[in-house]
């Protein structure tokens, strides 16, 4: 079930709001329609009951509101849009990376892809789906985590007839389950169609809320469609015979020579057209949408009384005040609607807040606000209440306004290194970088050997002088960027931002995978060179040098390196590009600048400081640990080390604080 309450959307400069004070209900078992034209306000008022923008209001899910959910997922399923994978990830590769994060059993994936009659297309690759089948997808997703409500938007848009049906189907068996639909459309009679309630809205404003079987009796009305060169003259001879006839007829004129007739039919309106003389281009039954809207210009109609078209075609942007609530702030925008109706639609104050202190609809047990809810006999509580009824206590009157709403941050994966791994191996992207890095790194080692004038330390690592990093380390450095920014361009893990989230879990999964991953890099770019240079130029080239430990030491820490300031900037700056441009400048911009710090003037040295740290550590080091500590020592005392370890420290400094200060907000 949920209970939307005074959804206000922020207003932006001198317009008015999106959405204003719209409070509704979707039951569970049903599925509830959120229905209106562009500009109505349905997306905003998802976003704000999702704390997806800022805002005020107050949205309960089964009685509680999102960020009070330790797992949100888990409770309500989301469709905000188009599925954003990557286009070269498997469906069914897709959907367990998501399982991954979502904490489930990756055999889910292939339950929903049961579910949603997509197990033939399970190896298809995402961005050669149909429209139908990217809407299949997406529903799959939502039900990953097994929710108990789904919430979207649209979800019919660009469809065939047999997939809305589909669709329809789908989200009806959903809710015959005991869940909880609520979905948002702008067309009429899909609305009546699949919906057991339709919430209408018109600009930003609750117009009316209603069972699907009143929408259709009252804003769902057949009409006769007449397109006629005469439009004016039609119209009024059709309202004089509603007149003389005394019949509810409504004459509505639409744009260019069409006429719109509601109450009639096509004999009557042909005969009068015949009697008068009037040419007739187009004469049909149809059904209409919701009637004539704010804008219209009836030319005539007959004056009806009931007061049921006038709740049916009326402004009612205040219906949440008619729920009995002391103490809350009408809005003066709009009139109420009926006392009668708005006490049969929507529930009173009590029923309205749920109970944060017993046991919740779901059976979970509820947070104490013990603390926040004042104490005191009914005399006192009556008493605070003649003062004024300024506290927020549902006793005693709401607060004038609804409470704010604060965007929720976005969930981390609950297994971020299976996440992480899944990600990585489910699509090429990688392979074809590995290939691509040795078989330059072959090239350029057996073009360096042929010169002779490279090092053999660098000749096994081909990395000529003249180039800033060798292939292995770009290649690493470009597998740590895309690691991140994947996560941008094809946001999977919050769809509905846009964006992923900035966890420590999630970052230390990343850094992790970007380590093994540049280690084994860096291994095979040795031995597949060591092996060219042998089996072109001989023995000679292929021997390994003395001080080999060292030397790995030293370029695995080179490769490991480049990988991580590829992670970190990535994830800093948001894009893939940032990311390698930021491994790039460190042997390019940062290296001569630690050169010039340690190759200037200085009246002192730190020669002997591995020895010097190990009498100030009073113990010996296990395994001759105090060598490691020393190579390490020389790695970082090198102008490369030096600039990386610089670089890494900075990079991780300001990824820390961009994530703390995203909480503190």
């Amino acid at each position: 079930m949920i209970q939307a309450i005074g959804l206000t959307s922020n207003p932006r400069k001198e317009f008015p709001p999106a959405l204003d004070d719209v409070s509704f209900e979707a039951q569970a078992g049903c599925v509830t329609a959120l229905l209106g034209g562009a500009g109505a306000g349905k997306t905003t008022a998802l976003r704000l009951m999702l704390e997806l923008q800022q805002g005020r209001g107050v949205t309960f899910f089964r009685g509680r509101p999102l960020h009070r959910m330790a797992h949100p997922s888990r409770e309500v399923g989301v469709l905000l849009g188009d599925v954003p994978g990557h286009p070269a990830r498997s469906v069914r590769g897709h959907l367990r990376m998501l399982c991954a994060a979502a904490g489930v059993p990756a055999r889910r994936a292939d339950e929903v892809l049961e579910a949603v009659g997509l197990v033939s297309l399970r190896d298809e690759r995402l961005g050669t789906l149909s429209r139908g089948m990217d809407r299949r997808l997406g529903l799959a997703c939502t039900l990953l985590a097994d929710p108990h409500t789904l919430v979207l938007d649209d979800p019919a848009d660009g469809l065939t007839t047999r997939e809305r049906r589909w669709l329809h189907g789908a989200l009806r068996a959903h809710a015959a389950q005991g869940g909880t639909v609520l979905l948002t459309t702008a067309d009429p009679k899909e609305a009546a169609r699949t919906a057991d309630r339709v919430v209408t809205l018109e600009r930003g404003r609750l117009v009316a809320d209603q069972d699907a079987s009143e929408f259709a009796r009252t804003r769902l009305r057949p009409r006769v469609a007449v397109r006629t060169p005469h439009a004016s003259r039609l119209a009024t001879l059709l309202s004089k015979q509603a007149r003389t006839a005394q019949r509810s007829v409504e004459v509505v004129r639409e744009s260019g020579n069409r006429l719109s007739v509601y109450g009639s039919n096509c004999a009557d309106v042909g005969e009068i057209a015949f009697r008068n003389g009037i040419l007739v281009h187009q004469l049909a039954d149809e059904i209409g949408d919701m009637g004539p809207g704010p804008q219209a210009d009836p030319e005539s109609f007959e004056p009806r009384a009931d007061e049921e078209a006038r709740a049916a075609y009326g402004d009612a942007g205040s219906v949440a005040g008619e729920a009995g609530v002391r103490g809350r702030r009408r809005r003066a925008a709009g009139p109420r609607r009926g006392e009668g109706r708005a006490s049969r639609d929507l529930p009173s104050a009590s029923e309205r807040t749920p109970s944060l202190s017993g046991e919740g609809q779901d059976g979970e047990t509820g947070l104490d606000n013990s603390a926040e809810h004042p104490q005191g006999t009914a005399d006192e509580l009556a008493a605070r209440d003649a003062d004024g009824g300024t506290s927020d206590h549902p006793a005693y009157g709401l607060p004038d306004l609804p409470p704010p709403i604060s965007v929720r941050p976005a969930p981390s994966p609950l297994r971020p290194l299976r996440y992480e791994l899944r990600r990585a191996l489910g699509v090429g992207t990688g392979f074809i970088t590995a290939g691509v890095v040795l078989v330059m790194s072959a090239l350029t080692a057996v073009a360096l050997a042929r010169t002779g004038h490279t090092p053999h330390a660098r000749l096994l690592v081909a990395w000529p002088r003249e180039l800033p990093l060798p292939p292995a380390a770009l290649g690493a450095g470009l597998l740590g960027a895309i690691a991140f920014g994947d996560e941008f361009r094809h946001p999977a893990l919050a769809a509905d931002r846009g964006t992923v989230p900035r966890r420590l879990g999630l970052l230390a999964a990343k850094l992790l995978v970007a380590s093994v991953t540049a280690l084994v890099l860096a291994v095979l770019t040795v031995g597949c060179d060591i092996e060219v240079l042998y089996l072109v130029y001989g023995r000679e080239l292929a021997e390994v040098p003395a001080d080999w430990l060292a030397l790995s030491a030293s370029w695995i820490a080179l490769v490991v390196g480049c990988a991580w300031a590829g992670v970190l900037a990535a994830g800093l700056f948001r894009s893939t590009t940032a990311g390698l441009a930021a491994v790039v400048t460190v042997p390019i911009v940062v290296v001569p600048l630690v050169q010039k710090v340690v190759e200037g003037p200085s009246v002192r040295t730190a020669a002997g400081f591995p020895l010097r740290l190990r009498e100030l550590l009073l113990s010996q080091w296990p395994f001759g640990g105090e060598r490691y500590l020393a190579a390490v020592a020389r790695v970082v005392g090198q102008p490369v080390g030096s600039a990386m370890t610089l670089s890494l420290t900075a990079l991780l400094c300001a990824y820390l604080f961009t994530t703390l200060r995203s909480r503190v907000r």
